[in-house]
């Protein structure tokens, strides 16, 4: 323990010293803390993931993390677990069973939840221990993670390090209960106060607890009274802090006292205090001295951009001549069913999703077949859920999250585009994750229910989005989306959903991201659309018989077939995109400006783009055709056939 307590300590003193000479960006410092993390480490199970904050040094060197590697991170090298891609403690490794957290705090705690999820569906009896600070219990994440892990008896120990202040905030200013541990029994679930400056404290009584939750799996609240004797971050200082109580704190530091009493007791003696000094020092230098030998990384861009996804050794299944008509939410529904019955490790999460079948029916019938484990009715928190299955991907797991409406995403966006879409680039792990989106207007459902936001997502690297607009497609896509080892925003519009038929193959089969179909082939233009837009352009040639256009079904959005688009407008001389989307900042504006810069030359007329009006999407139903663009699609692709 001692030993265990020291080392992170050291370090950091090291480590102030690097940072005063410009050898390291930044420092958050866990001076006076490193019982906690020291105690909760070593009263874990090698095999139980840790899920620590960036004051928690001592989860690292007790994991036994090579100090050349956490040197490495910190200086940008590359045998550092992000290759220069993030700093600090933003980081996991699989090998050592860590999870580092982001810098918004609060996603790691529903992360927390997906990882004990995915034990308890595999029997594995293990805890998985998260960390987050007394500010960070002020997050919707907190209540949404404690709730999820409440409900679902998920074997969890969530550790709230609070140290007095969040960054110079009081905790007077943050909570407004005695103590955080009160909040425990809101979600009925167990709590507990630990003095988290006594290691021995801190590790009999973690010990008893994590024993306990691998008997009898259920979440517990552990509430570390404890002080943080530097700034929030080395640059912050500490002037805000009052100087008795500094000296209070300071008169509590865990190392100093845990070694006054193994002194007192004959456990240890100046020598062997000396040579535990000389030997961690030792150790130190060289590892430093390992990691600034290290030569600096050499930005390589095609490198980069294959860390944004893990590779996806696509199979194609082809379909078998047996086939069904099948509507476009029946389609999806069926892709959905194989699916599950393909990957027996898939879990579906949503709200309503298990007895009622969803909203929508999609899921009716899926829990007599596939059982609540699996099919899984949802509290109303997508961000936490969102979050649970990015901890069902770090256990090994696949999920497919559905929102009620596409709209609802908002409510769930910071895990998507921070936490989702930047994993493997930042540290190899992937997001395994598909989230089903009904979207579209046409239905009357108004601003709330009809939104179609795959720009929100587009625009974001490491997230693929799909957006089918036929029976066929859709079944196909989904398989694909549930293969794919990333994450998928899966857009379903939903006035497709009982409206369009198509014939279907019966069994399951897959198609390709990011190659687009050429629904009509022409020369006097290309039609460049995705979604319900698709079936509007198609309507609206059947009333222009004499517009001779190529009409392409992009179907996916990332990847996007930018060759089909290229081949098809340097055939036709002409293009015009189509999508229900707002015009400003759309995916019609970047395809728009792709074909300018690339094109340029072949064009006899300027690209058009059509989209819905630049307002909320309303409800009446003479206000929604008006704002949605069909009537204005007619009105371009006349005006520019005739150019």
């Amino acid at each position: 323990m001692y030993q265990n307590m020291l080392l992170p300590r050291m370090i950091e003193e090291k480590m102030l010293v690097l940072l005063r000479q410009g050898k390291i960006s930044k420092w958050f410092s866990g001076i006076g803390q490193e019982a906690i993390a020291v105690g909760v480490t070593m009263a874990m199970d090698s095999e139980e993931y840790i899920l620590p904050m960036h004051r928690n040094l001592g989860v690292f060197t007790t994991r036994q993390i090579p100090l050349y590697r956490l040197f490495a991170q910190w200086q940008g090298k590359a045998s550092g677990f992000t290759k220069g891609r993030d700093r600090s403690f933003h980081f996991g490794t699989q090998g050592y069973k860590i999870v580092g957290m982001i810098s918004h705090l609060g996603p790691q705690l529903g992360v927390a939840d997906g990882i004990a999820l995915a034990s308890k569906l595999k029997s594995k009896n293990h805890v998985t221990a998260v960390f987050t600070g007394e500010g960070g219990t002020s997050e919707g994440d907190f209540h949404e993670a404690l709730n999820v892990a409440s409900v679902w008896q998920l074997p969890v120990l969530f550790c709230i390090e609070n140290n007095g202040y969040g960054l110079s905030t009081p905790t007077n200013e943050q909570y407004n209960c005695e103590s955080l541990a009160d909040r425990g029994l809101g979600y009925g679930m167990e709590s507990h106060i630990i003095d988290g400056n006594n290691i021995v404290e801190v590790f009999s009584k973690i010990s008893g607890i994590t024993e306990s939750i691998r008997q009898n799996p259920r979440p517990v609240l552990v509430e570390f009274k404890t002080f943080r004797m530097r700034g929030h971050e080395e640059a912050s200082g500490t002037k805000y802090v009052p100087k008795e109580l500094l000296e209070a704190w300071e008169a509590k530091d865990p190392i100093s006292n845990f070694e006054s009493f193994l002194m007192q007791e004959g456990i240890l003696d100046e020598a062997e205090k000396d040579e535990i000094v000389s030997n961690i020092s030792d150790e130190i230098n060289a590892n430093l001295a390992k990691a600034f030998s290290e030569d600096a990384i050499v930005p390589d861009e095609t490198d980069e951009l294959k860390g944004v996804f893990k590779p996806f050794d696509f199979k194609e299944v082809n379909s078998n001549p047996n086939s069904k008509e099948l509507r476009f939410i029946d389609a999806i529904s069926e892709g959905l069913k194989q699916s599950m019955e393909h990957h027996d490790d898939l879990v579906i999460m949503g709200q309503d999703i298990a007895e009622y079948g969803g909203v929508f029916k999609i899921t009716e019938g899926f829990v007599e077949q596939f059982g609540k484990d699996r099919v899984r009715n949802t509290p109303i928190c997508e961000s936490a859920i969102i979050e649970t299955a990015m901890g069902l991907s770090i256990a090994g797991m696949k999920s497919v999250v559905e929102m009620q409406f596409a709209d609802f995403v908002s409510s769930g966006f910071n895990p998507i585009v921070n936490y989702l879409a930047k994993s493997h680039y930042r540290w190899g792990q992937n997001a395994d994750v598909v989230i089903r989106m009904p979207c579209g207007g046409g239905v009357g459902a108004g601003p709330f229910h009809s939104q179609t936001n795959e720009a929100w997502f587009t625009k974001t690297p490491g997230l693929k989005v799909v957006y089918p607009a036929f029976p066929f497609d859709a079944k196909g896509l989904l398989s694909t989306a549930l293969n794919d080892p990333n994450p998928v925003l899966f857009f379903e519009h939903k006035g497709l959903y009982r409206s369009i038929r198509q014939e279907v193959p019966t069994d399951y089969y897959t198609l390709p991201f990011g190659k687009a179909s050429i629904l009509k082939s022409g020369n006097d233009m290309t039609i460049i659309s995705y979604g319900a837009s698709v079936h509007w352009a198609l309507e609206t040639l059947e009333i222009h018989p004499n517009i001779s256009a190529d009409l392409i079904d992009l179907r996916t959005l990332q990847p996007l077939d930018i060759s089909s688009i290229f081949d098809s407008v340097k055939k036709t001389g002409k293009a015009i995109i189509f999508h229900e989307d707002s015009l400003f900042g759309g995916i019609a504006s970047d395809i728009s400006a792709m074909i300018m810069e690339n094109c340029f030359e072949y064009l006899d007329a300027p690209v058009k783009r059509v989209a819905s009006m630049e307002t909320p999407i309303p409800f009446a139903s003479q206000l929604e055709q008006q704002y949605l663009p069909r009537q204005r699609f007619e009105e371009a692709l006349v005006a520019l056939h005739n150019y």
